[in-house]
């Protein structure tokens, strides 16, 4: 829930940083200060940890590039979305690693969890619908908006899929640590430094919320994954588009400047509730049987 709520307000805060800075160098920047957060913690901790810097996994390579075309696509895909529409559509991300739980980590699954992940989809395809109807000449960036969002959703699973397996061998904090400085590094040669100088006090604190935002929400992310089944995280973070939605239509009746407006038709709203009750319906699943246990 704490990395569901950290990512619901992460999509309008992007969407207004890409108005002042070049993407690339804003996913640098919180990969960047991520790093140093967390490394400065496990040099006082946890020292041991950057024993992962000697010789990585090559799992671990890997998932530092999933992650890394995750952001990427999903800051990218977001200048041609709106924040809402954005988190509609990274649900493929959460649907697709529950589906890796369910297939590679044979995670059990009721007939709670397939009504729920039914209702999630219908969901998201009348969010879809509602919103390529009426956009005539605009559906070509929004297309190509939603394919880039997609592919770091797709690009999100295998990291999550990847981290999973990693977790058998390996603590939460040497995966984030090494994840972190592999993708601060690779995308070094893509920042804009010049862009950062001089750049407005309020746009290095949204800089620096981001940075805090990506320690906290992956932290709580690798937490839950380490201990709860991979399909039951999935549908948590699909409250994401929902803490958006609600954010937005407060921003909207605030008639604030500073950010794009949306408006929504029934079927959209129809489509986000959708979503809401099979997030509850997949969530409350098996609970019964855990507290017989008991």
């Amino acid at each position: 829930m704490v990395t569901a709520s950290f990512w619901g307000f992460m999509a309008i805060i992007l969407k207004f940083i890409t108005y002042e800075l070049p993407p690339f160098t804003v996913v640098w920047f919180r990969f960047f200060f991520a790093f140093l957060v967390l490394g400065t913690w496990t040099l006082i901790f946890r020292r041991s940890d950057f024993s992962i810097f000697k010789r990585p996994p090559w799992l671990l390579v890997l998932a530092a590039v999933f992650l890394a075309v995750n952001y990427s696509g999903f800051i990218a895909g977001i200048k041609y979305v709106t924040p809402s529409s954005s988190q509609i559509f990274i649900q493929i991300g959460p649907v697709s690693f529950a589906l890796a739980g369910i297939l590679i980590f044979k995670e059990h699954v009721n007939w709670k969890h397939i009504v729920g992940f039914v209702f999630v989809l219908v969901g998201m395809g009348l969010f879809f619908w509602e919103q390529f109807k009426d956009l005539g000449d605009e559906a070509e960036n929004l297309t190509l908006g939603m394919f880039l969002v997609l592919g770091g959703g797709l690009a999100w699973a295998a990291f999550t899929t990847s981290q999973k397996v990693l977790m058998k061998r390996l603590a939460p904090n040497q995966i984030n640590l090494f994840v972190y400085a592999a993708c601060s590094l690779g995308l070094l040669p893509l920042v804009a430094f010049p862009e950062l100088r001089g750049m407005s006090s309020v746009n290095w604190i949204i800089l620096i919320y981001l940075g805090l935002n990506t320690v906290i929400a992956y932290g709580s992310l690798a937490l839950a994954i380490k201990y709860t089944e991979a399909a039951r995280v999935s549908v948590i973070i699909t409250l994401n588009p929902i803490i958006t939605l609600i954010s937005m239509a407060i921003l909207n009746r605030m008639e604030v400047s500073w950010i794009e407006h949306e408006a929504f038709t029934l079927m959209g709203w129809l489509g986000a509730l959708s979503v809401i009750v099979g997030a509850i319906i997949v969530i409350s699943a098996g609970l019964k049987k855990k507290e017989g246990q008991r």
